[in-house]
């Protein structure tokens, strides 16, 4: 009897479909054949089945004898013998491996993709097996194109049936909602995390990585829901129970058009696993908007439960070996119909829509010779990731083209695109783009011969990609999964008590590490994502563990974090929050400084009567150390008790008091004071000054920011009480606590009385010179002031407030040389009765004259005008000798009547200078 002669490649008899619905095992047996050959190759229709399936071969394998091969990535091992692929990347070398299988075959008829598939279908074999994978409808295709192909059908291991409309809020669990667009998968994942607790989402536009770790969290059961489009339909193993369509219809690149059965069927399929039963339907509500439901037809569901479609008519085919003579060679073969009548040309893909569209532009002209032809060919294929379109990808096509036509795309240019995407900030659509950007970027790199140091690009790549895909898993994560909400519904039901809660360092209330709400000093705040059906039961169960945490928490206050209190608008304050009003027996007038009072506020009510009483006396404790700032005004509130001090020293005491340390002479009542009790006061700090009368310690930072954070002087505060404010660095009408205006500038009270002390020594000592002469001037410098801060001329303006009056030197003339003569000072406040005498003689036409009878702004008398006789100032004039203006001179000084008193009012005359030299010498 003769021997048989083994299958030959290429010999239709070893070919081998094997035919039927989901969840028959087509690919798991696939897998088990594969791995029985010594070497073996497989391609499918999405890099997240191939990596699947790489993942699963690998451990069988080994990892040096797996290889995945995408667009994308590429993964060989030198001694890889089995090959992962997608059905683009396969390599189309017939024979060279062992074993070769196509899954998801029927994909030959899609317009956009089925002539790869088809090609794959005429031409990949392998030397001792082929196996074709696909559904039902492609056995006549097989026939007429592998004629004496051995075609087997598998039948469905769980029963499919129709589960009629169902609301979304209705959903049973494991179930999973298919939508045919992004705006409808999020809106479906956004309603199931309202009133679900969330849901995974897995789309075609998702890395492997983040697919993988959306099903991984459904797998284990974090969330009991998936929102997918029809890429679920693609070999995704789930454990589902049950597949909601939100639509029946999805736009195919051309048109919007309902799904056929066949394609209902292949997603319907993903329900039940094994030998567990599966149902499908729709969602209520998610109809056209004409009041009717969306739903299956009756032929429709006889044939997803039946699964009896009609069988395919032909394939889509296009020339996978085409002429690369020239580009119009390479088109007119693309474009080439197919020979056989159950094929049909390929609608024209994007690779050939952007081949034509640079064809025809300037940049053909570079494309000379086969192996150019080629090449551009190979970047013409490039995919469009991020969905651009024909114009907008040909552009980019066209770049890419510029650099590759002269040799490979440089490291650095090459790296420098990829850190410009490593970016993990936006929100879930910015990194999308990304993430398509850098497919983009891995297709590239992946080429032998576009990229140098490929490998490294590669690395790269895949590097960005992946941790942008954590990134998006993440955002994903975020908006469409409320995990305490799942948590709360799966394992706790509506009991409160059970409810585990536990208070994070942070502050955050958890139960099983789920954040319910937020303790802000003694408060609880529910979780203000928390939804109404939540708030309830989450309230509940952080008030029946508040008060237990709460005392720790107080005792914990005491004990470690006493240095985060703070007092501000009048209370002690946590975290912002205030914990016990601050007040301070006794009323207005009554001088009464004395021990504070602390009432607790609201926050603390949930404490246990015990832990209160020791947070109130702990807090008391703590406010009188801080008090302590407050010292002088507490000795100046005892000294206001004391009767012996007399009733007119106790009043100014307790005016002082109410003005927090700081008032204007011309409201301290003065002229009540008896010059004796002026050396009791200062021996209570008190100084008497020029224009203001103060306590000098409560003039420093510290106190002025506790009496403002006290709520007991409202003005505004200066925190380091610097010794001279700039002009605008206070609000308008709000000058600070402790200052007084000089000028365009402010300084402070205690510095501004050093200021009029020197210049009352200086005059003093002229006028002890000099005892007869009556408002002699006298020499003034102004170091002291400028060294505080103060310009001169605001420095001027300062003392001129103080009745202090300048007469400027005049400049040396052009050309002359030695020293300027010095200004000289006079000293004369105004008096009421003589400031309202000459306000009613002045001229109406005075151009420095106001309606209110004051110096015009920024000309005070004594500044600008020299008030001595025209005689003396010509005498100034003419080299400062008497006489010398006029032939014949003037007479002495001594024969000369009496000068008039000049009106020289200050800067900023405050009217308190009546009786003052009086009240100096006191």
């Amino acid at each position: 009897m003769p021997q048989s002669q083994p299958p030959r490649p290429g010999d239709p008899g070893h070919v081998r479909a094997v035919l039927g619905p989901t969840n028959t095992g087509k690919t798991h047996l696939a897998i088990e054949r594969m791995c029985g050959h010594s070497s073996g190759m497989m391609g499918f229709p999405l890099r997240l089945l191939a990596r699947e399936v790489y993942d699963r071969v690998r451990a069988i394998k080994g990892d040096r004898r797996v290889a995945l091969i995408t667009g994308e990535e590429r993964i060989e091992p030198p001694d890889a013998r089995y090959f992962l692929c997608t059905a683009e990347a396969m390599p189309r070398t017939a024979g060279s491996h062992a074993f070769v299988a196509l899954d998801e075959a029927q994909l030959g008829a899609d317009p956009e993709r089925g002539h790869i598939f088809t090609d794959r279908l005429m031409h990949m074999r392998g030397r001792e097996e082929t196996m074709i994978l696909g559904s039902a409808t492609l056995e006549p295709m097989v026939k007429a194109l592998i004629p004496g192909a051995e075609v087997t059908g598998r039948p469905r291991f769980s029963t499919l049936s129709h589960a009629g409309v169902c609301k979304l809020s209705r959903l049973p669990k494991r179930s999973a909602v298919v939508a045919f667009s992004v705006e409808q998968v999020y809106a479906m994942a956004e309603a199931l995390r309202r009133f679900r607790g969330g849901a995974a989402v897995v789309m075609g536009a998702l890395s492997p990585e983040t697919r993988n770790k959306q099903v991984a969290m459904f797998q284990a059961g974090e969330v009991d829901y998936i929102v997918a489009t029809d890429a679920i339909g693609m070999g995704l193993n789930l454990d589902l129970d049950h597949v909601a369509f939100a639509s029946l219809s999805k736009f195919d690149g051309r048109r919007k058009r309902r799904l056929t059965p066949s394609e209902m069927a292949q997603i319907a399929g993903r329900a039940g696993r094994h030998q567990r039963d599966g149902t499908f339907g729709t969602l209520a509500g998610t109809g056209k908007g004409d009041g009717d439901p969306l739903e299956f037809t009756d032929e429709e569901v006889y044939a997803i439960e039946e699964h009896k479609f009609a069988p395919l008519t032909h394939l889509f085919w296009r020339e996978a070996d085409p002429r690369f003579d020239s580009l119009g060679a390479l088109i007119a073969d693309l474009e080439a119909r197919p020979d056989k009548a159950v094929l049909k040309a390929a609608p024209e893909a994007i690779d050939l829509a952007v081949l034509k569209r640079l064809a025809g532009d300037s940049i053909a002209d570079t494309v000379r010779g086969a192996g150019a032809v080629r090449r551009f060919w190979e970047a013409c294929s490039l995919p469009d990731f991020r969905s651009l379109g024909v114009e907008q990808h040909a552009r980019f096509v066209a770049r890419l083209w510029d650099d590759l036509k002269g040799g490979y795309l440089g490291a650095d240019f090459v790296a420098a695109r990829i850190a410009e995407l490593d970016r993990m900030q936006g929100d879930i659509d910015t990194l999308q783009g990304r993430i398509a950007a850098i497919r983009s970027w891995a297709y590239i790199c992946q080429r032998p011969d576009w990229v140098l140091a490929r490998d490294e690009m590669a690395a790269r790549a895949r590097a960005v990609e992946a941790k942008l895909s954590d990134a998006l898993h993440a955002r994903l994560t975020e908006r469409f999964v409320n995990r305490r909400t799942t948590l709360l519904m799966k394992s706790l039901g509506q009991d409160a008590s059970a409810l585990p809660v536990t208070l994070e360092p942070d502050g955050h209330l958890t139960v099983e590490g789920e954040s319910i709400g937020r303790l802000e000093g003694f408060r609880f705040h529910v979780d203000p994502s928390a939804g109404v059906a939540d708030r309830r039961m989450l309230l509940a169960a952080g008030e029946k563990a508040l008060p237990a945490l709460l005392a720790s928490r107080a005792e914990w206050l005491l004990a470690d974090g006493i240095a985060e209190l703070e007092i501000a608008g009048g209370a002690i304050r946590w975290q912002g929050r205030a914990l016990a009003e601050i007040a301070f027996s006794g009323h207005p007038g009554s001088g009464n400084f004395g021990t504070p009072r602390l009432t607790l506020t609201r926050d603390v009510a949930l404490l246990p009567d015990t832990a209160k009483a020791k947070l109130e006396a702990g807090l008391a404790a703590w406010l009188e150390v801080q008090l302590e700032p407050l010292a002088p005004l507490r000795k100046l509130a005892e000294a206001a008790r004391d009767p012996a001090a007399g009733s007119q020293a106790r009043a100014l005491v307790i005016a002082l008091i109410e003005a927090r340390g700081v008032m204007a002479r011309e409201e301290a009542g003065l002229e009540n004071l008896p010059k004796e009790m002026r050396p009791y006061l200062r021996k209570l700090g008190i100084t008497f000054g020029a224009l203001d009368i103060f306590d000098a310690p409560l003039l420093k930072p510290a106190p002025r920011r506790l009496l403002h954070a006290l709520g007991l002087d409202t003005r505004a505060v200066q925190e380091a009480m610097q010794p001279v404010l700039a002009e605008g660095s206070w609000a308008k009408g709000r000058l600070p606590a402790g200052y007084r205006y000089a000028g365009t500038q402010a300084i402070r009270v205690d510095l501004a009385e050093k200021i009029f002390r020197a210049a009352f020594d200086a005059r003093a000592k002229v006028v002890a010179a000099h005892p007869k002469e009556r408002n002699r001037p006298f020499r003034l410098e102004l170091s002291l002031a400028v060294s505080v801060g103060l310009e001169a001329e605001n420095a001027r303006r300062l003392l001129g407030s103080a009745g202090f009056r300048c007469d400027k030197a005049r400049a040396l003339p052009e050309g002359a040389h030695g020293p300027a003569a010095p200004d000289r000072w006079y000293w004369r406040p105004r008096r009421p009765e003589e400031r309202d005498a000459r306000k009613a003689e002045r001229p109406p036409h005075r151009k420095d004259a106001r309606k209110d009878g004051r110096p015009a702004e920024g000309k005070p008398h004594g500044e600008k005008r020299d008030d001595r006789p025209k005689g003396e100032r010509r005498d100034r004039r003419d080299g400062g000798k008497p006489g010398a203006g006029k032939a014949g001179g003037r007479p002495p000084r001594e024969n000369r009547p009496p000068l008039p008193k000049p009106d020289t009012g200050p800067a900023r005359a405050g009217g308190a200078f009546d009786k003052l030299a009086d009240l100096l010498k006191g």
